[in-house]
């Protein structure tokens, strides 16, 4: 093969994708529980957003940052409060590392707070706050200037700024994804709180996965009465096309300059398109997310088996820890046609379309009892 071959690539070729189903040549279905890893928040070739981008790509697909799309300022409207502003990129990645050359350039010399399982991508700058040794530690030396603590302890966190008053800014993910689905403790956050209010913290929420009514509501950090100075967005933002962004709110909005930072493709036109009809559909739909996560998360706790050590997360992002890790576990679900996705070893993230329908819900609990049994 000529391409690099870095991913564990399921051994089938896809034929078609339609809502929570994708479809292999030979005719198979699966039930996809992941949904392009939490991107296509409205279920795969969505009808409306097919059209849409459809429409808009007969037009135009791509004009450059010296022009302003007409969909730009309407998007910035949707994942944005007043007194904010954002700055579009092309991936979770890129948020990152616009989101840290924003704290870098303002803070100067300061230290950077992170903590251990928390994903934020795998670019050198991205690694430098990544809390997965694993993929991080053979890539240094990374950013100097970071501080690592323990996520849900209070006392490292206690201990970590003791230990680095320069610390001037921190990066936080309030429901870490690829870290297990696990979402931050009140005492944690408590604490973290104080921190930010003693120190005078510049707070980065990472919402890439978490972000956009994965939790029903429009940001995970609103779960935690948490007011954060930076956002990242991206994942669900672009309809199923690269788009990520940074949300930034006060003195953050004037620390960039013309020429501080641009992007040859974002935001790009059909991008924008896919995000203004899905993020306009999402708007309409926290209340049946809070409903259908609620039914999701009950049933998955009503499945008897030996083999689950703990059922967990919040609205349609929730996971299933596992006591142990069980070989081959992908394969087995795949003879069930059902994809899953499987993090940290043994717990698995279910980031499902968020119309997911309670007869879907059923039919994927059905079959997940199989699994486990």
């Amino acid at each position: 093969m000529r391409y690099l071959e870095l991913y564990n690539s399921y051994d089938f070729t896809i034929e078609k994708a339609e809502g929570v189903y994708i479809y292999d040549k030979e005719g198979n279905k699966y039930f996809d529980t992941f949904s392009g890893i939490g991107v296509l928040a409205l279920g795969h070739s969505h009808p409306k957003v097919v059209k849409e981008i459809s429409s808009k790509l007969e037009r135009y697909a791509h004009t450059s940052n010296y022009f302003l799309d007409e969909d730009t300022e309407k998007v910035a409207e949707l994942i944005t409060n007043e007194g904010e502003k954002v700055f579009f990129v092309n991936s979770g990645t890129e948020a990152t590392e616009l989101a840290l050359k924003v704290i870098k350039k303002k803070i100067e010399g300061g230290k950077i707070l992170f903590f251990s399982n928390s994903f934020h991508g795998r670019s050198l700058g991205a690694l430098s706050v990544n809390g997965f040794p694993g993929i991080r530690d053979q890539f240094k030396p990374l950013l100097p200037g970071t501080v690592e603590a323990e996520f849900n302890d209070v006392q490292s966190l206690k201990e970590a700024a003791a230990d680095n008053p320069d610390i001037k800014a921190v990066f936080f993910e309030p429901l870490q994804g690829s870290g297990g689905v696990q979402p931050a403790s009140k005492e944690f956050i408590a604490e973290l709180k104080n921190q930010i209010a003693a120190n005078d913290w510049i707070l980065a929420c990472d919402e890439v996965q978490a972000g956009l009514y994965r939790t029903a509501r429009r940001y995970s950090f609103e779960h935690f009465d948490l007011k954060p100075d930076l956002i990242t967005v991206a994942k669900a933002l672009g309809g199923g096309l690269p788009l990520g962004g940074v949300i930034m709110a006060g003195e953050m909005t004037e620390v960039l300059e013309p020429g501080d930072h641009g992007s040859t493709f974002a935001p790009n036109p059909l991008a924008l398109r896919g995000a203004k009809v899905v993020l306009e559909e999402l708007e309409t739909m926290q209340d049946s997310i809070t409903e259908r996560g609620e039914y999701f998360l009950d049933k998955l706790k009503m499945i008897e088996s030996e083999k689950i050590k703990e059922v967990r997360g919040i609205g349609l992002m929730l996971g299933i820890e596992l006591e142990e890790e069980i070989p081959e576990l992908r394969d087995k679900a795949q003879a069930e046609g059902v994809l899953l996705n499987v993090v940290k070893g043994k717990v698995i993230r279910f980031l499902p379309a968020l119309n997911i329908t309670k007869y879907e819900i059923d039919e994927l609990v059905k079959k997940l009892e199989k699994i486990l049994a």
